[in-house]
């Protein structure tokens, strides 16, 4: 049984380490059991107190699975920690496919491709996708390195000297 109980003891240690919770004193930690009656269930409190501010409140069930009691605050903060994450990697892949496109003004095409996405409704948006499809219906939009081709045997460097002397 001890040999059960310090498995025990090590898995709650590192989890309350990866939760930061790293002072086993500051952890609260609560037991379930069973009861005569099927509907109750019993809470001990097994170390830690029950007025403690520090979270998460682990709990250890009968099966022996750790769970894990939170405020409503802290839920509403990881929640939007979340979709503040999820938007800005929304920005994040929306703007590198633009700049994979050399876009002339990055503006305009980033409020093209948010109306294209608001159209589409889905919930996985595959961006490099709808950037092609922006470009090829605003090819105005965007720099083509076509236009800057240069006859065979003329270097970069000829070429751009020759404009700067009809400047």
């Amino acid at each position: 049984m001890t040999k059960k109980k310090n498995k025990e003891l090590m898995m709650i240690d590192k989890i309350s380490k990866s939760l930061s919770v790293t002072k086993p004193k500051e952890r609260t930690l609560l037991e379930i059991e069973a009861t005569d009656d099927a509907e109750t269930k019993l809470l001990r409190l097994k170390s830690g107190s029950w007025n403690s501010k520090k979270e998460p409140w682990l709990v250890m069930d009968e099966k022996q699975k750790l769970h894990a009691l939170l405020s409503m605050d802290s839920l509403t903060k990881i929640v939007e920690n979340f979709r503040q994450m999820e938007q800005e990697a929304f920005s994040l892949k929306l703007e590198k496919s633009i700049l994979q496109q050399l876009p002339l003004d990055f503006n305009d095409v980033w409020a093209v491709a948010m109306e294209e996405i608001k159209k589409q409704k889905k919930t996985a948006v595959d961006f490099d996708k709808v950037i092609q499809k922006i470009k090829k219906e605003h090819p105005n939009l965007f720099l083509n390195l076509q236009d800057f081709y240069l006859s065979e045997g003329v270097n970069v460097i000829q070429s751009a000297q020759n404009t700067k002397g009809t400047l």
